[in-house]
């Protein structure tokens, strides 16, 4: 392991605690999908004008748009894409407890992590939520895509079937802790999904940000965020200001004790 992946998963480690540890008392409102979820004693999100807490149930719900049928197999890979995984292969990530059956991965301990770094690029991947109940509502289906390790776009079970959703800014799709979706564009869980992102990495000169990372993502061919401000780093009741780091860092995929599957991941690197 080269020391700057070392470096990464030290950060996503770092960040990775503050998801896991105790959290403060969650509070609730009736919403249209059902009870929705969240806390009132977080910081105020700038980007909202101040309205809104990290994470408050207050904040507008998206609503659900229904993206059609899953599908049964894998979706085509352009021929200049990179791929990740194609169902057998896990040599382009770093070593893992994940498994591999059936065609799929099954998220395990820790994250899974990319040998290559990665700057600016189009990304496919293909998730699937547990049919079976979670123990707790926050442990639905819960994972991510971490842009560069560092800038989350969230996987969950966001489905209007559940009684009981997460916060609209950590449903599946948000720009985790900043930025819901559009709209709600989750299949039920046990079906195949897909997100399809566009990521412009952030620029920096030192530590000085120049350019802030931006993302437009479809999930299941909806559009969901259309060139979505980055705010800054991934992390749960808090607000993290950007901090200068390499033009490029390897991309994970978030081990949160949830058995998400994935499949089907293709990478273009953009700006070469």
């Amino acid at each position: 392991m080269t020391p700057k992946i070392a470096c990464l998963l030290a950060v996503v480690a770092l960040l990775l605690v503050g998801t896991l540890s105790p959290a403060a008392e969650l509070v609730s409102r009736k919403g249209e999908c059902g009870t929705i979820v969240g806390y009132k004693d977080t910081p105020l999100l700038p980007a909202t004008g101040g309205k809104y807490h990290v994470h408050d149930p207050d904040r507008p719900e998206p609503k659900y748009v229904d993206p059609g049928p899953a599908p049964e197999l894998p979706g085509p890979v352009p021929s200049d894409a990179i791929v990740l995984f194609d169902g057998q292969d896990l040599s382009a990530w770093e070593p893992t407890k994940w498994k591999v059956a059936d065609g799929y991965v099954e998220a395990g301990g820790g994250s899974l992590v990319t040998r290559q770094p990665l700057g600016s690029f189009q990304l496919h991947i293909e998730w699937m939520a547990p049919a079976t109940p979670a123990t707790h509502m926050m442990s639905r289906g819960n994972s991510g895509v971490l842009l560069m390790g560092l800038y989350e776009i969230q996987i969950f079970d966001s489905h209007p079937v559940h009684d009981e959703q997460i916060y609209p800014d950590g449903q599946a799709a948000s720009i985790y802790g900043q930025t819901p979706p559009l709209v709600n564009a989750c299949r039920k869980p046990g079906q195949w999904q897909s997100f399809d992102i566009v990521f412009t990495a952030p620029e920096f000169d030192g530590d000085k940000l120049v350019s802030p990372g931006v993302a437009t993502v479809c999930h299941n061919g909806v559009l969901v965020h259309n060139h979505q401000q980055i705010t800054g780093p991934m992390t749960h009741r808090q607000i993290l200001p950007y901090r200068g780091h390499a033009a490029k860092l390897p991309l994970a995929l978030q081990g949160h004790g949830s058995p998400v599957r994935f499949r089907n991941i293709w990478v273009r690197p953009l700006g070469e």
